[in-house]
């Protein structure tokens, strides 16, 4: 069901090159998303709406969502269910609250100073995705840290579904009427990127998109990245598990399988120093498989090229392992797992112990489950409120700490071969000027 590395004896050099991982052609899929997107630049809501017809067999007079149905939605929502998603968000807001920064004001030289204010992006578009499964949690994940982030204006977007009357699940409706959120859009894949973007006569342009989506929506952010601004290029989810002979192969097999069951390039990576408990795991696999909801999915998924369990002489190359791996979630299940963790460089979020969970983080922990896939931990975070937040500095300085700065300046300016650039600060003083 799911493939061995044997990486004992000594670790090669490009560890990337041997790890488990999904092959996505985001490169492939933008020749196919640039018409799309073209065409929504230039015909608008229109252009969506035809495109959701031959894509999602939903008929539209309009992208935007009547408010009375997300409100409906959330009358009708299951009792146990909006208690659920009420904790979520409790405990969200809780977390992305503390990230609010402060700003920071530095005194450089006496009657010279540089602010550092943070700013909300004025309007944000939030991609919710649709399909095989429905997340109202990433409804949560995505709001709540633009809300406390203090952005003004956000509209939440989902692909529309036939047999809710071409409106986005109800569940993801209820959540955004729980958040307050009360323009929603149902539209998917790359035309709902564009029309972010681009803006039509049902949808003002953003300045920033986030959310998870499939391929086509990664390569339409990739597409139109600097058009507006965007979060990350996520790709399918994947679970890393360093663990020990300490671990508890239950616990191991039941979190792997827990994001197999999200897609078939769903990635499940366990990385152990002992073979014993990778033949537990593996049998409690063969277990917990057959009688879990979405076998042939999480099966495919397994035995994928994505999926494997890597064996390794110690935590030391353990640690080497998923530090190139650079997991989108990341337990850590071995002795000292909080020490072990702290050594962790790169994750999208970390995991400790038997109590954590990554299912824990996809709903209640409080973290953000909008996190970098496919080795994009290295260099990038998941979402948080600094995601809706730009540094600005203010500079202010006065006569006398302009003139010390002056000459030196010059100088600069003048070994960059940019004279006017030291000529503006002349100016101030009466100095001499090139004519």
């Amino acid at each position: 069901m799911i493939s061995r590395i044997d990486l004992r004896g000594s670790l090669p050099g490009d560890l990337r090159s041997v790890l488990p991982r999904a092959e996505l052609d985001v490169e492939a899929a933008l020749a196919k998303v640039r018409p799309i997107c073209d065409d929504v630049r230039h015909r608008g809501s229109q252009a969506v709406r035809e495109y959701t017809r031959d894509f999602d067999g939903v008929e539209l007079e309009s992208t935007r969502v009547p408010v009375a149905e997300i409100h409906r939605a959330l009358a009708s929502l299951d009792p146990a269910v909006r208690d659920a998603l009420e904790e979520c968000v409790r405990r969200a807001r809780i977390v992305h609250r503390d990230q609010r920064r402060e700003d920071v004001a530095t005194q450089v030289v006496p009657g010279g100073s540089v602010t550092e204010r943070w700013v909300p992006v004025g309007r944000v578009g939030l991609y919710v995705p649709g399909g095989r499964a429905v997340y109202p949690s990433s409804v949560v994940m995505n709001v709540v840290p633009a809300q406390e982030a203090g952005v003004g204006s956000l509209a939440v977007t989902s692909p529309p579904q036939k047999e809710f009357g071409g409106l986005p699940h109800p569940t993801i409706l209820a959540a955004c009427a729980l958040l307050g959120v009360e323009e929603v859009h149902a539209a998917g894949g790359a035309q709902a990127i564009a029309m972010f973007a681009y803006g039509t006569d049902e949808c003002a342009r953003a300045d920033l998109v986030t959310g998870p989506g499939n391929i086509w929506v990664a390569a339409a952010k990739r597409l139109l990245k600097g058009v507006i601004g965007i979060d990350s290029e996520a790709g399918p989810t994947e679970i890393a598990v360093l663990a020990d002979a300490t671990a508890d192969p239950v616990h191991v097999a039941a979190d792997l399988i827990s994001q197999a069951e999200h897609d078939t390039l769903a990635a499940a990576v366990l990385v152990t120093d002992s073979a014993e408990l990778a033949d537990a795991v593996q049998a409690e696999l063969a277990v917990q498989v057959a009688r879990t909801k979405h076998t042939e999915r999480i099966t495919e998924a397994l035995a994928g090229r994505q999926s494997g369990i890597v064996l390794v002489d110690g935590v030391d190359d353990g640690l080497r392992v998923v530090d190139a791996y650079a997991a989108e979630h990341l337990e850590i299940q071995t002795a000292d797992a909080r020490a072990v963790a702290a050594r962790v460089r790169n994750a999208g979020a970390i995991f400790i112990g038997a109590h954590a969970p990554v299912s824990l983080g996809d709903y209640l922990a409080g973290s953000n489950h909008v996190l970098p896939t496919g080795g994009c931990a290295c260099h990038s975070s998941g979402l948080s409120v600094q995601t809706f937040l730009r540094g600005i500095h203010v500079v202010e300085y006065d006569e006398a700490a302009l003139a010390e700065a002056t000459a030196r300046v010059v100088t600069l300016a003048e070994a960059e071969d940019l004279p006017a650039h030291g000529a503006a600060l002349k100016a101030r003083f009466g100095w001499e000027t090139p004519s």
